[in-house]
């Protein structure tokens, strides 16, 4: 039987994507060993969750370091003591350095709130209410050096509802990643989709565009 994959979670807020991979293990729709959550935060209510669910927690504050690549450091120092298999950022508000991207390479996955490559950096919900859209959604992808670049593993699309907020549609965004954040995750633990040459492999067959849902 495979060993279940080693996962940690890296979150600096109140951890909702954590807590989806949680429901998910739990249920039995996720095959992961949940093996710590990491974060920035001292106060993030994430590390709650992670308690509560018998998640060992570490925390590392940006604050006590005076540049990224040392905080980064202290961190892969943290991490390694768990040998973790995959790194999962839900809401891990740092910029990862290279030297971390690459001790980790192939291995760190993170979600992206647009239908990549549309829309990368911040505010996409308002952007692409006043670009006028019809569809907007979120984006699973391997992490490289370059930001919200990775190559894509799975998207999750919505139809965007006229008149309805940046806030209104975010919220509906969110709930699509709870869904595909920890299935993509799954499909990297179990080994049916890899990061090969910078490039995403599922099945063994190279995957130009990432699987698509609508909601």
């Amino acid at each position: 039987m495979r060993r279940r994959c080693k996962t940690a979670i890296l979150i600096s807020g109140s951890g909702t994507n954590l807590q989806a991979f949680i429901d998910a293990v739990s249920a039995g729709r996720l095959n992961l060993d949940l093996t710590v959550v990491c974060s920035n935060n001292a106060n993030a209510f994430g590390l709650q969750r992670a308690t509560k669910a018998g998640i060992p927690t570490v925390c590392v504050r940006h604050t006590d370091f005076p540049d990224r690549e040392s905080f980064d450091a202290a961190v892969i120092a943290n991490l390694d003591r768990f040998a973790p298999d995959l790194l999962i950022l839900a809401g891990f508000m740092r910029m990862l350095s290279p030297i971390f991207v690459a001790r980790y390479a192939g291995k760190i996955l993170n979600i992206h709130p647009a239908l990549l490559p549309l829309y990368p950096g911040l505010n996409t919900h308002q952007r692409v209410i006043e670009a006028g859209d019809d569809w907007h959604g979120s984006t699973v992808h391997f992490v490289t050096e370059k930001l919200d670049g990775g190559p894509r593993i799975l998207q999750g699309r919505l139809a965007v509802h006229r008149g309805e907020s940046a806030d209104e549609l975010a919220a509906r965004v969110q709930a699509v990643e709870h869904q595909i954040y920890p299935e993509a995750a799954g499909w990297v633990g179990s080994g049916r989709v890899e990061l090969r040459d910078g490039q995403t492999w599922m099945d063994s067959k190279l995957s130009d565009e990432p699987v698509k849902r609508t909601f």
